[in-house]
């Protein structure tokens, strides 16, 4: 069928990918590996760096098995991140090793992105894949028979002519604005900035996330990238920092580490050694497309990027090997309509549209400035629980690093195993303060204050609170409604159901 496919000498290629990063390349690589021809298109020349805070977790590091990238010499002694440490307002709270999943490593690996993107489209190339570098895509127009692809270079506009488009050029992609004739909403915006520190100190193989009320809901990061070296950074919702620029985020980074003792001492005869540059994120809608005649999103372009973490390399390796897997027999046959496409929207709605489902409410219900201090009270009680629950930590944080469903975080037995204790601790806490009277007089002043101060702050601008409250009711909704269609499905394929039906 292969052969059949080459000997079309109507367009240059079967495949034209725009973006040669992970996506493109890992898409290029799949493709290829399967037969067809394949052209990359790329704004600039690899090697070359990519914005991101470098950190590539389990299930990333599975994709790139699969396609071979980590058995080259470069990635030997690439820099091991075993544990993970939590930090809310310069208090540590959480510093376990990372949870074990499955047959998935324990342990993630940082690695730049100039190697890493270098790596992967390094072996798409030895597949078979074409790649043309410093070549800017225009746009495209799509018919019965193929995709035109228009893209210019140093020299002259061209065109190329295939007979599947593939965006995979980023949260700003041209292909993504074009299919769904819009840019991205505000709502699905993270902004972020990173830079490189030499001189780090602390252990090389833990990563550090702090939560602070400075960036909330929002988080900074520091990811050992060596010995003494670390990707340091931060993202935050572009809705809850209205008015800051890169450059602001930058001056905020910059504060955050001069005034938190816990980054701080990490960095205290640390230098920076690289300029600070920042990017927009688009996070996942599901409401928008990701298909159309001819022409399929993935990675970043589709929005694949976790609204909770920020993660996006796992999302866009695995979305790759969906794409390639459910579109194989399409291009086979040129069934490439937007209803022969389907498939892969289908496969990739399954696979993330529960968690991140989860994960978007989780980021709608922080986002109001007001409960700002009670939500960071709540996540440091459920920080204190995670730390001495083996169990509750592998889920939670399984879920943050994209390798656990939500489902399992939302499973009855989960929650009443992390509620039991908290219930005691709030009981212990109650029978204490009556057997004072002062101290109940005390608490029950700080509690009504903190109260007032709360409903004050969301009476005080009711245009936000307004919003605030219909997102998250959206969001609730999104999540409540993936669950039971996960449920339904479990019933369905669960071995009683399928007794039940014979």
């Amino acid at each position: 069928m292969a052969a059949q496919c080459r000997a079309n000498n109507s367009v240059d290629a079967d495949v034209g990918i725009v973006g040669a990063g992970p996506a493109g390349a890992a898409m290029a690589c799949h493709f290829s590996r399967a037969g067809f021809r394949v052209v990359m298109i790329d704004q600039r020349r690899f090697p070359r760096d990519k914005v991101c805070g470098d950190f590539v977790g389990p299930a990333a590091l599975e994709e790139l098995d699969q396609l071979g990238v980590l058995s080259q010499q470069r990635f030997a002694n690439a820099t091991k991140i075993r544990n993970g440490a939590l930090y809310i307002n310069g208090e540590k709270l959480v510093d376990r090793p990372f949870p074990r999943v499955g047959n998935l490593r324990d342990y993630g690996l940082c690695i730049p992105r100039v190697l890493l993107d270098e790596a992967v489209v390094n072996t798409a190339v030895a597949a078979g894949a074409h790649l043309i570098e410093e070549s800017r895509a225009l746009g495209y127009e799509t018919d019965t028979t193929g995709v035109t692809v228009f893209y210019t270079n140093t020299v002259s506009r061209k065109r190329i002519r295939i007979r599947l488009l593939i965006g995979a050029d980023g949260s700003s992609s041209l292909v993504a604005r074009t299919l769904r004739a819009a840019k991205p909403a505000r709502r699905d915006l993270i902004i972020a900035v990173r830079t490189y520190f030499e001189g780090v100190e602390g252990p090389p193989d833990q990563a550090d996330i702090y939560l602070n009320s400075s960036c909330f809901p929002g988080y900074y990061w520091l990811f050992p990238t060596g010995s003494d070296t670390a990707n340091v950074g931060i993202g935050m919702p572009l809705e809850v920092c209205a008015g800051i620029e890169h450059r602001q985020l930058s001056r905020l980074l910059a504060h955050l580490i001069e005034s938190d003792p816990a980054i701080g001492g990490r960095l205290a005869n640390a230098r920076v050694s690289a300029k600070i540059v920042g990017w927009p994120l688009a996070i996942f809608n599901p409401r928008l497309p990701i298909v159309d005649n001819r022409v399929a999103l993935i990675g970043d372009a589709a929005g694949f990027i976790n609204p909770l973490s920020g993660e996006g390399i796992q999302y866009a390796l695995r979305s790759a090997r969906w794409c390639s897997e459910a579109l194989r027999e399409g291009l086979y046959s040129d069934n490439l309509s937007a209803s022969g496409l389907r498939p892969y929207a289908s496969r990739a709605q399954t696979e993330l549209r529960c968690d991140m489902a989860f994960s978007r409410l989780v980021v709608d219900l922080t986002k109001h400035r007001a409960l700002h201090t009670f939500w960071l009270s709540a996540l440091g009680a459920l920080a204190k629980k995670l730390a001495s629950d083996s169990r509750c930590y592998d889920v939670a944080a399984g879920v943050f690093a994209g390798i656990v469903s939500a489902k399992e975080l939302l499973a009855l037995p989960l929650v009443r195993r992390t509620a039991k204790p908290t219930a005691v601790t709030l009981s212990t806490a109650a029978s204490e303060a009556l057997a004072d009277s002062r101290h109940l007089q005390k608490n029950s002043v700080a509690l009504m204050s903190t109260a007032a101060s709360i409903l004050k702050g969301l009476v005080r601008h009711p245009v936000a609170t307004m919003k605030w409250s219909v997102d998250c009711i959206k969001s609730a909704f999104e999540l409540a409604t993936q669950m039971a269609i996960a449920a339904r499905r479990w019933v369905l394929l669960s071995p009683r159901a399928t007794l039940l039906k014979r």
